[in-house]
């Protein structure tokens, strides 16, 4: 910290921050990686595979931040805490939903205690923008800020499924939230399609490209990322919409088989509490495809989207 009432002290939780103190991020600071496991009550622990952290550790989400550099840009933090077995802070993650310029000063403008778990909630809820073309049972295509709940859209392992919720929200396009853009034509769509960072795509190989062991394979849209026809779209604001069924399921985005909106522990925080109508209590269970998964070192490729599209038709 530069400047303010803890002048000098890192960044902490919520308890231990004022309002109007400024911080900078020293030059050469290289960011880890804090994996975290939940159970269905949302107690997390820090993974085994956790860069940062003791593993087995438990880990709080303690506070969204909310911080504005000198040029005027907002950016919003999550603050976790580890703490030892006898319940003490043991160390504090800074966790920013955009990239941080390093020796730029930053002003703690806003500490949120209330929400925190919502904000999580939200990244990790994959969404479709605004204009995104959903097949049908018909075989049609609809725009997906055109469905109603009760559509029935056609899906890839359970047939012909209704809609049970659409969820939609409008969010800064910065960092964690800024869409992904597969350009028409990368994975035999015909139009663009842009969707949430953590999206999965759903993808058949004919012959296993990238050594998955498996001909099929759920990819996350951020690793596929080439900077050319996979583009991160940074800056703006983008329209998110989410679709629920009464399982999570495989539909058709674009041509492309992308995955819907899964209830879980983490996602669940976010939804409405009007949805507990449709889903009193339940979280969707898990199923095969959810294996599917490859990590992405499997995708350290010049351009993997490339390489999954033609192992998809040879």
């Amino acid at each position: 910290m530069v400047s303010g009432a803890n002048a000098g002290d890192y960044i902490s939780y919520a308890n231990e921050l004022d309002l109007d103190d400024t911080y900078e991020l020293s030059a050469g600071v290289t960011p880890g990686q804090l994996i975290v496991s939940t159970d269905d009550n949302v107690n997390f622990r820090i993974s085994g595979n956790s860069e940062l952290g003791e593993p087995g550790a438990r880990v709080y989400m303690d506070s969204c931040l909310t911080l504005m550099c000198s040029t005027g840009c907002v950016v919003e933090a999550l603050i976790w805490v580890e703490v030892n077995a006898q319940g003490h802070v043991a160390e504090v993650f800074v966790m920013p939903l955009a990239s941080l310029t390093a020796k730029l000063g930053y002003t703690l403008i806003g500490i949120d205690r209330d929400l925190v778990m919502q904000k999580y909630a939200e990244l990790s809820c994959v969404s479709f923008a605004r204009d995104t073309k959903i097949t049908l049972a018909s075989g049609a295509q609809k725009l997906i800020q055109d469905l109603t709940v009760g559509d029935h859209v056609l899906t890839r392992y359970d047939g012909v499924q209704p809609i049970r919720w659409i969820g939609q929200s409008t969010v800064r396009a910065l960092g964690e939230f800024a869409p992904v853009r597969i350009k028409a034509g990368v994975l035999h769509n015909t139009n663009d399609l842009i969707v949430s960072p953590d999206h999965r795509l759903f993808i058949y190989q004919r012959s296993d490209a990238i050594g998955a062991g498996r001909s099929e394979v759920l990819v996350r849209a951020r690793h596929l990322v080439n900077g050319s026809t996979v583009v991160q779209q940074d800056g703006g604001f983008v329209e998110y919409f989410q679709l629920v069924f009464d399982q999570h399921q495989i539909i058709y985005a674009e041509g492309i088989a992308a995955e819907t909106l899964m209830i879980n522990s983490q996602t669940r925080a976010a939804l409405p509490t009007e949805l507990d109508q449709t889903f009193p209590g339940v979280l969707h269970e898990h199923r095969p495809h959810h294996d599917f998964e490859i990590p992405k070192e499997l995708l350290n490729h010049a351009d993997a989207a490339n390489l999954l599209k033609r192992a998809s038709t040879m």
